[in-house]
């Protein structure tokens, strides 16, 4: 059974470029254009991990994940935070706010897979 991925991201080219390469790679990959869309999803789908970008009109990812992980039914959730911050503190900032993980745009394309699998795989031990 592959594992499911839900990417969160306003850019509709970030968000299609990520999901092909992640299906390429054997995902299964929902998207979500906002936080609101994603916070919707994540409880609807209980993805094994969300790749939620920070800044979005609306619903940033720190509120969504906030609401994620403030919620007894995703607490669980694994979520890695997408984000051109980049600045020093940043990372830190992140992490404290309860995101499993942070990930800094540009993202390499060809490193990205091999970050999610390690993910995933953090997520079962």
């Amino acid at each position: 059974m592959s594992h499911k991925i839900l990417i969160v991201e306003d850019n509709d080219n970030n968000r299609c470029l990520f999901r092909d390469i992640l299906i390429f790679h054997g995902y299964q990959v929902s998207v979500a254009a906002d936080g609101k869309d994603g916070v919707t999803l994540a409880r609807e789908l209980k993805p094994d991990l969300i790749l939620m970008d920070i800044q979005m009109p609306g619903m940033d990812g720190m509120t969504a994940g906030g609401i994620l992980k403030g919620d007894p039914l995703t607490s669980g959730l694994k979520i890695v935070a997408l984000t051109s911050f980049a600045m020093r503190g940043d990372k830190e900032k992140i992490l404290a706010a309860g995101f499993d993980g942070y990930l800094s745009k540009p993202i390499s394309t060809r490193e990205l897979p091999g970050m999610v699998k390690r993910w995933l795989e953090e997520e079962q031990v």
